[in-house]
């Protein structure tokens, strides 16, 4: 399904005065209200409309601020990526990365706004639905199921922000009472976010014919997210084994999820579909990295802006033994040779020695290795400021030269048609490994994560000009003796690593850190030894108890007001 930018969601409230004369009750010219919109017609658009804010664009907000990505809130507070770009530009983003982030923060606004926009959406969808006289009972459920999907989907985006959220559904949501949704954030709103996705599950076709939009799997999928976030292994299992067992999804080769030209593949569950030159300015592209590029006009994007480069930690992170295993415990001790510092006239050789996972340079573009078609990424002439952000750009958003116009918009190419893969195979087998760790079964969990590093060993590596491989790729299968998959806590510390290196720069990370429980320990390592690198980190600390969530907007706190009261409680230390 292509975006579709619709006023179909702008309801309007009705003039209410004492008097009788009709002639008063005038409805505003180019708004629609709910009542015009109960039909088939008019639920479609709605429907659109829910679906069209799931690339984080749309809701009146900076593009960045709700990127489907969250590099953000995901990526930049957590241990793959530096804020980048300069000192100056966006410092509320250089907050967050030292988790001094405050209520007052625009990003904390837009971001909750557009959340809150969404859901309303998918309300106003689930109110129309069971007005439309032209509808079948089977038409009915179709959408109801699709609309309780987004709105499981966005509770959850508010969910593993700001974990205290009000839930809004469509008995508690009006459009002509700005007090129906004020309403407490005093309990936990997993049970609400669940049932939602269930209840999609429930009647959802296991395809659609249309691509992006929701299916069975997809929210079997979330639900067993959902209950991964709250550490019930046991529950998620049987649910991923039913995507698994279905037969409908295979891995395939790994940079494949992040091209254009191979968008809704069959690793896909469930991805955000954008399109260029469809007859749009360019509104339908990913604008939510509309900062994320090269600072060159010769680069990829054309010259803005430098944000979101991938840390050292990161890239070291892709070193693996000589017999193709990550170095878990010891793979920051040094970091791999790179070009800090070293001018772009100046004669630079990369690292062609130490043994690297071949998913570093489909993630993270370094000097002297090539960067998709665009010959050997040069290396300082792309970075904006390589003192503050470090040597690294990232890649997975990217475009390929030879889709210029093609597969970028033609006055824009930072916004690109290159799908954002919300879920795929890769996620669901490792999240089944995660729960074969903790209900025991050790050997099951090896082999889930040897699936996907298998996939890593056998896709197709970057190579130079001449058909070699750019750098001395070994990565390999943990065997059966490995005594990672020895104990239930080695064997999680292997799959937390797996995860990280499959899906680095995704906009994941912060949020698996908080889950595992892990996220001080982690993040407050990183810093210690980032610190010496990045010298702004220097002093930044990671609180436990607090910094595992985002502090509410102080504005939405104030308007959440009734006689006097804000509804809305403050997340502890903030």
């Amino acid at each position: 399904m292509k975006k579709t930018v619709i006023l179909a969601s702008m309801l309007t409230v009705g003039l209410v005065t004492s008097c009788s004369e009709s002639f008063l009750d005038v409805k505003p010219q180019g708004v629609a209200s709910l009542d015009q919109l109960t039909n088939k017609t008019g639920v479609n658009a709605l429907l659109i409309g829910a679906y069209s804010l799931l690339d984080g664009i749309g809701s009146g907000t900076t593009d960045w601020h709700a990127a489907v990505s969250n590099w953000v809130y995901g990526g930049v507070t957590s241990d793959d990526a530096y804020k980048g770009t300069d000192a100056g530009d966006q410092p509320e983003i250089s907050f967050m990365e030292r988790y001094e982030g405050q209520a007052n923060l625009a990003h904390m606004t837009g971001k909750w706004r557009h959340t809150f926009d969404a859901i309303s959406r998918c309300n106003e969808v689930l109110q129309a639905v069971e007005k439309a006289k032209d509808m079948t009972d089977a038409e009915k459920r179709q959408v109801i199921a699709e609309a309780r999907f987004l709105r499981g989907h966005y509770h959850f985006e508010g969910k593993k922000m700001w974990n205290m959220i009000p839930y809004i559904d469509e008995k508690i949501y009006s459009a002509v009472d700005a007090n129906s949704t004020k309403i407490p954030n005093d309990k936990s709103i997993w049970p609400n976010i669940e049932a939602d996705f269930k209840a999609a599950a429930d009647v959802l076709p296991e395809t659609q014919s249309q691509k992006g939009r929701a299916t069975k799997f997809a929210a079997m999928a979330y639900q067993a997210k959902a209950l991964m976030f709250q550490n019930k292994f046991a529950e998620a299992k049987p649910l991923l084994e039913a995507i698994v067992n279905s037969n409908r999804y295979r891995l395939v080769d790994f940079h494949d999820n992040f091209r254009a030209a191979t968008n809704n593949n069959a690793e896909s569950v469930f991805e955000v579909q954008f399109s260029v030159n469809d007859g749009t300015t360019g509104a339908n592209g990913n604008a939510g990295e509309t900062l994320n590029w090269p600072y060159f006009s010769g680069a990829p994007g054309g010259g803005c802006c430098g944000f979101y480069q991938p840390s050292l930690n990161l890239v070291n992170a892709y070193k693996t033994s000589a017999n193709g295993l990550p170095l878990l415990d010891t793979f920051n001790d040094s970091d791999l040779k790179n070009d800090q510092g070293v001018a772009a006239n100046a004669a630079y050789t990369p690292d062609n020695t130490t043994p690297l996972d071949p998913r570093l340079d489909w993630t993270v573009g370094r000097r002297g290795i090539p960067f998709l078609d665009w010959g050997p990424m040069p290396g300082v002439t792309w970075v904006r400021d390589q003192n503050y952000g470090g040597p690294y750009i990232g890649m997975k958003w990217m475009y390929y030269r030879s889709e210029e116009g093609t597969n970028t918009h033609s006055t824009n190419k930072r916004r690109v048609a290159n799908n954002y893969r919300m879920i795929r195979l890769s996620h669901v087998l490792l999240w089944l490994a995660e729960c074969e760790v903790e209900v025991g079964s050790l050997d099951k969990a090896r082999d889930l994560v040897n699936m996907i590093r298998k996939r890593a060993k056998d896709s197709k590596y970057v190579t130079n000009a001449n058909g070699t491989p750019a750098a001395n790729y070994v990565v390999d299968v943990y065997p059966a003796s490995s005594p990672m998959f020895a104990s239930k806590a080695t064997a999680r510390q292997a799959v937390q690593f797996e995860t990280r290196l499959e899906f680095a720069m995704e906009g994941h990370r912060f949020f698996d850190l908080v889950r595992w429980g892990i996220a001080d320990q982690v993040l407050n390592k990183y810093i210690e030894a980032e610190s010496k690198k990045r010298t702004y980190l220097a002093g930044a600390k990671f609180t436990k108890g607090k910094n595992e969530y985002f502090p509410l907007p102080i504005d939405e706190i104030t308007n959440s007001s009734k006689n006097g009261t804000p509804t809305l409680k403050q997340n502890p230390g903030y």
